[in-house]
């Protein structure tokens, strides 16, 4: 007898040997059996789907669950403009009037034309310290009193670069601070000079709620892309504690500078574990496209610089061919077209020096990429994680910034999931939480549309993606980028028993509609989570 059955169900079991059954039987955590309804074997508990669509656990393929959402931060999504940032945080301040900071997420490059200074950040903060992380927590916006609270008196920092005025002051804005300021030496600074988001219990928090989300949302594993050893410990508790019920692999932070010892170090903690896995390592090529820190082939719209490389191209490819040969996995964020051509430039380089090996180093963003390098992909084994809701017009199209800063004439390289895929590369959908919603049904939709949320003109519709297509990035394709096809990704006998039961079948409802579906069960390893 079998621990438990599902019958009565639209399966799709993201298997190409058998797309699609109607019972599946689970014994010992795994898949055990799949087929027709009038043949399903006997168990100890069987679900009956009623009918609805059942598919493989998502597995979501960059998410920043460590980093989360703060329930303690003034949330400024959606707020189009200074005088509605001021609103939300008098609100906030008038709750917490005995708070030493005012701690804001989710600021958006678009509500203010230019990046606004600290001065403007007093006028609706006063004397008390206060920043703003954009919603990308590539950049921090802080007033008067939170640079000298911080020390940030301009140039490189523990934790971002500060922005100067012509005189040489800082003006309140730290960029690069997903690069710096959640590195190992960046995080310790913030904590050691008192910003309380920065804290220990405040980041266990984050990472709590943030597990639990996914989970709700049916997402069965969850890559965290840039930890330090440090943050190992976070993960740790949740386990023993029994809060972390979705799998996690953790990839871990190789900033420029990482020593051999550093990378021994990092080899020491890798770990394969069907629960809490560490192992690859993730580098940076280049930044973000709003602030014009993403590196482009071509000078920004209305601009004569370009956006820089964090390294040279010929130290990088250096770099990756080493880690390549001790056997690492790169995770490498490049958002620009240059970025993009410069990993890729690499990965060729670490081939010829090392020879071909399945070392599925990851490209992660690919937002603005040159045609001539859509092949490269496939024919350097390279995946493509993409998050499918950046590329939504009510984020990055026309009247966005990051439109705006690449010019028109590059937007038809803008998120070229289609293209990558005919081309024959592996796509891994993934969230970018807290960048964006965790949930995998805005991805989907995002991917097979490329509408907004509220609906209106597709943007660049010609990389719009099959459901079929969308579902296999979420989960076997995400899987298969992370080493993980063997045993999750797809209903397949002897797979991992991760499993979503949905609300609605996505392939019978209207596209418009994907985002209202709800996960009505989620099962983790056989067990009704």
């Amino acid at each position: 007898m079998f621990d438990l059955v599902v019958r009565h169900a639209r399966i799709h079991t993201v298997d190409p040997a058998r797309p699609w059954v109607q019972a599946l039987a689970v014994q010992d955590g795994r898949i055990a059996w799949v087929g027709a309804d009038e043949d399903r074997p006997r168990a100890a508990e069987e679900i009956d789907a009623g009918g609805r669509l059942v598919l493989p656990g998502f597995v979501d393929a960059h998410n920043h669950v460590r980093l989360g959402s703060d329930d303690d931060c003034v949330q400024l999504a959606g707020a189009s403009s200074l005088e509605e940032v001021g609103r939300r945080i008098a609100d906030w301040r008038a709750r917490h009037p005995s708070a030493e900071w005012i701690e804001c997420e989710g600021f958006d490059y678009s509500a203010l034309p230019g990046l606004p200074t600290a001065a403007d950040l007093d006028r609706v903060t006063g004397d008390v310290p206060a920043f703003v992380f954009s919603y990308d927590v590539h950049t921090m916006w802080l007033n008067s009193a939170g640079l000298v609270k911080l020390g940030v008196a301009g140039g490189e920092l523990p934790f971002g670069v500060a922005r100067t005025d012509a005189s040489g002051r800082p003006t309140g804005f730290v960029t690069e601070f997903a690069v710096r300021g959640l590195a190992r030496d960046g995080q310790r600074a913030l904590a050691e000079r008192g910003l309380p988001w920065a804290g220990e219990e405040r980041r266990y928090r984050r990472l709590l709620a943030s597990l639990e989300m996914a989970t709700r949302y049916g997402i069965t594993t969850v890559v965290e892309p840039q930890n330090s050893l440090d943050d190992l410990a976070l993960f740790e508790r949740a386990r023993a504690e029994g809060r972390m019920r979705s799998r996690v692999i953790a990839a871990l932070f190789h900033p420029r500078g990482t020593s051999d010892a550093d990378l021994q170090d990092f080899a020491a903690a890798a770990r394969t574990d069907p629960w809490f896995s560490v192992g690859p390592l993730k580098l940076y090529i280049d930044d973000v496209v709003e602030p014009h820190t993403a590196a482009l082939l071509e000078p920004y719209a209305g601009h004569a610089h370009r956006g820089e490389t964090f390294y040279p191209p010929q130290e990088f490819a250096g770099l990756l061919a080493k880690l390549d040969a001790a056997g690492f996995q790169a995770f490498v964020h490049a958002t620009g077209d240059r970025g993009i051509r410069t990993v890729l430039d690499a990965v060729e380089h670490a081939r010829e020096v090392n020879g071909p090996r399945d070392a599925r180093h990851q490209i992660v963003h690919v937002e603005c990429l040159d045609p001539a390098d859509v092949p490269r992909f496939a024919e350097l084994g390279v995946v493509a994680c993409m998050q499918p809701r950046h590329s939504s017009p009510d984020i990055a199209g026309p009247g966005h910034d990051w439109a705006a800063a690449v010019g028109s004439s590059r937007w038809p390289k803008a998120w070229p999931m289609r293209s990558l895929e005919e081309a024959g590369a592996v796509l891994a959908f993934s969230s970018d939480w807290n960048v964006a919603e965790m949930d995998p049904m805005i991805g989907i939709y995002t991917a097979v549309t490329r509408r907004g949320l509220a609906g209106g003109p597709a943007w660049m519709p010609a990389e719009a993606v099959s459901l079929e297509t969308a579902i296999r990035a979420y989960t076997l394709g995400s899987a298969y980028a992370n080493f993980r096809d063997h045993d999750r990704g797809s209903i397949t006998p002897g797979k991992f028993a991760d499993l979503v039961i949905l609300s609605d079948n996505l392939f019978e409802i209207p596209a418009e509609r994907i985002p209202e579906v709800r996960a009505e069960t989620v099962i983790v390893d056989g067990a009704v989570t």
